[in-house]
C-alpha cells in the first residue's frame, strides 16, 4: 500500500473509578460498575513525517479536574523519541480540555481544526455552563492566538492532511468534532476520538453523556463504521481495552501500535464480558 502509515496511541492519564451514568447517557439499569477512562494522544508516522492527533492536557488542568496525569503528553512524545519541535502538523479533533491543551508547546506546527469547532467554542453556546464545561478558556484563547498567527488550517467537513491521512467532521460530542482516517498496511484505521469514548458506545449505540447533538452522534457512528470498513479498524478515544488488545510499542512510555492487528480473541472476550454484565 503506497500511502501506508504507522499509528501509535500514547496513554498519558486516567480517571477512576467511574459509574455507568458517567459513561452512557442512558446506562443499563443492571450495570453497577463501569470502565475507567483512559486519555490518549495519537502519533501518525510515515513518509518522513510525524503527524500528531490531539495534544492532551497538563498538570495544572489535571489538578483542576481531578484527573490522574501519568506524564504530560509532550513528555510522552519525547519518551517515544519525538520532539515537539519536530511536529509540523497537529490535528485537533475538537477543543475540549483533554484534546487541546499544550498548544503552546509545538512551536513549528500547523494546527488542523474544523471551522465549526472554532465557531462553537467561541460562540453563543459557551454562554451555557453545561456546554462550556468541557472547554478551557486558556486552550480556546491559545487557538485564537494561533489563528491570528496564521498557524491554523480550517477544514469544513472532509479534508486531507497528507496523502492517506484525512479528516471528517462528525459532530455530536462537540459541534466540530472530526475523526481521522489513516491508511495503514492492514487497511484504513479510523481514530474516532470522542465520536465513541468506548467500544461499547458504538456497539450498543449508546451515547457518552457529554453530547451537543445526539442525532449527529448517532450518524457519526455510521460514518466511523463506513470509513473504517471493518469493526477492528476503528479506535475509540478513551477505552482502556485499546491498551490490552494492541501490541505495546515502547518500554519507556505507554504506547500501543494501532497499525498492527488487535488481539481479536481478547477483544471478543472483553465484549462478551461487557455484554454479560
Amino acid at each position: 500500500m503506497g500511502n501506508a502509515y504507522e499509528i501509535y496511541a500514547l496513554r498519558y492519564a486516567t480517571m477512576s473509578p467511574r459509574t455507568p451514568h458517567l459513561n452512557f447517557l442512558v446506562p443499563d439499569p443492571h450495570d453497577t460498575t463501569a470502565q475507567d477512562l483512559d486519555y490518549f494522544v495519537w502519533l501518525i508516522r510515515g513518509h518522513g513525517r510525524d503527524i500528531l492527533v490531539d495534544t492532551g492536557f497538563n498538570a495544572e488542568e489535571a489538578k483542576a479536574r481531578a484527573r490522574k496525569l501519568t506524564l504530560n503528553p509532550v513528555d510522552a512524545l519525547a519518551g517515544f523519541g519525538v520532539s515537539a519541535d519536530a511536529i509540523r502538523d497537529v490535528i485537533v479533533t475538537h477543543l475540549h480540555y483533554d484534546h487541546a491543551g499544550n498548544l503552546d508547546r509545538f512551536p513549528n506546527a500547523k494546527f488542523h481544526l474544523q471551522e465549526r469547532e472554532m465557531s462553537y467554542a467561541t460562540g453563543r453556546c459557551m454562554c451555557n455552563g453545561m456546554l462550556r464545561h468541557p472547554f478551557s478558556i486558556e486552550h480556546v484563547t491559545q487557538m485564537v492566538r494561533h489563528v491570528y498567527g496564521e498557524r491554523v488550517t480550517f477544514h469544513s467537513g472532509d479534508g486531507e492532511i497528507a496523502p492517506g491521512v484525512t479528516v471528517h467532521r462528525v459532530g455530536g460530542h462537540s459541534d466540530g468534532l472530526q475523526v481521522v482516517r489513516v491508511e495503514t498496511a492492514r487497511g484504513p484505521v479510523v481514530l474516532a476520538s470522542d465520536a465513541a469514548h468506548y467500544y461499547a458506545n458504538l456497539h450498543k449505540r449508546s451515547p457518552f453523556p457529554i453530547v451537543y447533538n445526539v442525532g449527529d452522534m448517532a450518524q457519526g457512528w455510521e460514518t466511523v463504521e463506513r470509513l473504517a470498513g471493518h469493526p477492528d479498524r476503528f479506535i475509540p478515544g478513551h477505552d482502556p481495552i485499546v491498551s490490552e488488545i494492541y501490541p505495546r510499542a515502547s518500554d519507556k512510555v505507554d504506547a500501543f501500535a494501532l497499525h498492527l492487528a488487535p488481539s481479536h480473541l481478547q477483544h471478543v472476550k472483553k465484549r462478551q464480558k461487557e455484554e454479560a454484565i
